[in-house]
């Protein structure tokens, strides 16, 4: 499912019209970048949370040449599953086979 996908799918589930729901969809996802962006963490009960974490720099390799490079230091967005979306305790959940 792409972006344009769930937006369709917001419009006909709240019967509002899809450009309402890609206001919405938008307003969510800018909301949730610039809260990470200020470090904070976002969370949405029974869904997930998103986190900013650190990656350390490190020498990496150049696969075409083989070369040792330095990778600098970064921040990277971390998602953790909430209890629904893994299915809880009793594996019903949309990620049970994974």
């Amino acid at each position: 499912m792409n972006k344009s996908d769930l937006i369709d799918e917001m419009a006909k589930d709240a019967g509002i019209s899809k450009i309402a729901a890609k206001k919405a969809l938008n307003s969510i996802l800018e909301n949730i970048e610039k809260s990470l962006s200020n470090g904070q963490k976002v969370t949405i009960v029974g869904f997930g949370s998103w986190s900013v974490g650190h990656r350390a720099a490190r020498e990496g390799r150049n696969p075409r040449t083989g070369q040792t490079i330095k990778l600098s230091a970064r921040k990277v967005v971390k998602f953790r599953p909430g209890s629904e979306l893994k299915g809880g305790s009793d594996d019903t959940g949309p990620m049970k086979n994974y």
